[in-house]
């Protein structure tokens, strides 16, 4: 979006004293971190409810309490768990085909507005789902339809906070800073999770409506304060800096791997490099490394969305050293998992840094995820200490690479030489990586729900399945990395 046609946020014009030359241009790019940060944890924090009352909406189950789970028509029968995954398929459906239109308008469209649209829409639907307990509604079709349409305004929140801070921050050090902001993921899973869990012994629909209130609460502060671009602010000459930086730092990297990535750039046309204006949706495609990274993301969020939403019912419904726990326990229990991937996320971020290779580092935390996963499975159950060190384990190993793509790999793709820095990339760059790998996130809890009626293992060989079929589309782009690493000399 070209600053000329982006209005100031009305904060800065009610606060003078946070324009320059009272504030600089690393005070800003601190408050575009922190307030993308924010908004999109909140985000988060709305999507997690409904992992949070599957255990109460679920068919009932023995536990250790004098209490019996009865469930909430329609989710409490014995097809309970596929009514679940259906739900869970009707919101990511719906986000991920929304992710590529919204990254697409996102490079055309006042990129605070369109956010706040998305916080504000995101919030009041997410209530209007919690109003289903007090309003004692059974229809599957206004649970879906609700979901179907938050889902919708979801996929407007990923391709904006990507594209605001792909303005602010170059391409030095980026996996480490978007490393440690992207722990607004699990943050937000975490501040979900916590109030949700809190306040569902109150009724559940009380877990929708104060995340959804929560959501709105913060999209109007990023109505107010949120700078879009550096340019808004009369940061030109800085702004055009930045750009150059990503540029050459860009043109340093392609070079060395020049001959070895021919034939992917063969596939691209001419007009690509064009940066005067947004790049096409399948010419974003094209670009090298695109789709590897993309399907990549698709089988690395099928399972990070699987644990997300599955997570806490997994918790409740296994017993942990012979104990069920109770709902609330088990939702707070499973922070420990996002707890995990926080550190996942920095921890790849700032060793893809250092090696200088996403696809290594990605690749690596994938293959170790495995045996993780395999122990949590095994042995999680014996204590509940085991099951903490192996679940923080788990998240820690699960995002880490989901983390890396779905922030510097996508903003390395966004600005690399062949389109010239261009950061108007950036937004249909990302929706394309983020919104196939929504595909995959509407398919895992899905499955999820189906398998599980069968068991816990097959649920488990589906997560190693997919981790391994993550790691296959990466297998050309790490034979690249090293092959480059040994031209240099590292």
């Amino acid at each position: 979006m070209q600053s000329n046609t982006q209005a100031l946020a009305p904060g800065l014009n009610l606060f003078p004293t946070l324009k320059p030359p009272h504030k600089t241009l690393t005070f800003h790019r601190i408050s575009a971190l922190l307030i993308t940060f924010v908004a999109y944890a909140s985000f988060h924090a709305s999507r997690k409810p409904p992992s949070i009352v599957k255990s109460v909406l679920s068919p009932e189950i023995q536990s250790n309490s004098t209490s019996v789970d009865t469930g909430w028509a329609p989710f409490n029968g014995p097809h309970g768990t596929h009514r679940l995954g259906e739900l869970d398929l009707a919101f990511l459906s719906s986000y991920s085909i929304g992710m590529y239109f919204s990254g697409h308008a996102g490079d055309r469209l006042d990129l605070r507005l369109f956010l706040v649209i998305g916080m504000l829409g995101s919030g009041i639907l997410t209530i209007i789902f919690g109003l289903g307990d007090w309003l004692n509604v059974h229809k599957l079709g206004f649970f879906v339809g609700v979901q179907i349409v938050c889902g919708l305004f979801q996929s407007i929140g990923w391709p904006c906070v990507v594209a605001v801070l792909g303005n602010w921050f170059g391409k030095e050090k980026r996996g480490l800073i978007m490393g440690l902001w992207n722990s607004h993921t699990s943050v937000g899973n975490i501040v979900g999770s916590v109030v949700s869990s809190a306040v569902l012994e109150f009724g559940w629909g009380w877990s929708f409506v104060l995340p959804g209130i929560l959501i709105i609460i913060i999209g109007i502060f990023v109505f107010m304060f949120l700078v879009v671009n550096p340019e808004d602010l009369g940061f030109e000459l800085l702004a055009k800096e930045i750009e150059m930086n990503v540029e050459v730092e860009s043109n340093k990297s392609m070079e060395n791997s020049e001959k070895v990535e021919s034939e992917d750039a063969g596939l691209l046309p001419s007009d690509v490099t064009d940066s005067s204006g947004a790049i096409g949706f399948l010419e974003a495609w094209r670009l090298p490394g695109v789709a590897p990274f993309a399907f990549c993301l698709f089988f690395s969020k099928l399972v990070a969305y699987t644990f997300l939403y599955w997570l806490p019912f997994y918790i409740r419904h296994t017993a942990v050293a012979g104990v069920h726990l109770s709902h609330k326990t088990a939702g707070i229990l499973s922070t420990i998992f996002d707890v995990g991937g926080v550190l996942g996320g920095i921890l790849a971020g700032y060793i893809s840094d250092k090696i200088e290779a996403r696809a290594v580092t990605s690749i690596i935390f994938l293959l170790l995820s495995i045996p993780a996963l395999v122990l949590y499975r095994v042995y999680g159950s014996i204590s509940m200490y085991t099951n903490i060190g192996l679940m923080f384990l788990s998240g820690l190993l699960v995002n880490g690479p989901y983390s890396l793509i779905t922030t510097a790999v996508a903003a390395d793709l966004g600005t690399q030489s062949l389109i010239k820095g261009n950061s108007r990339a950036l937004a249909t760059v990302t929706a394309i990586i983020d919104g196939t790998g929504s595909v995959g996130a509407a398919l895992g809890p899905l499955l999820a729900g189906y398998i599980s009626t069968r068991g816990w293992n097959s649920v488990f060989f589906m997560l190693i399945l997919a981790i391994c079929l993550a790691g296959l589309f990466l297998i050309r782009i790490v034979k690249t990395e090293i092959k480059s690493k040994l031209n240099d000399g590292k």
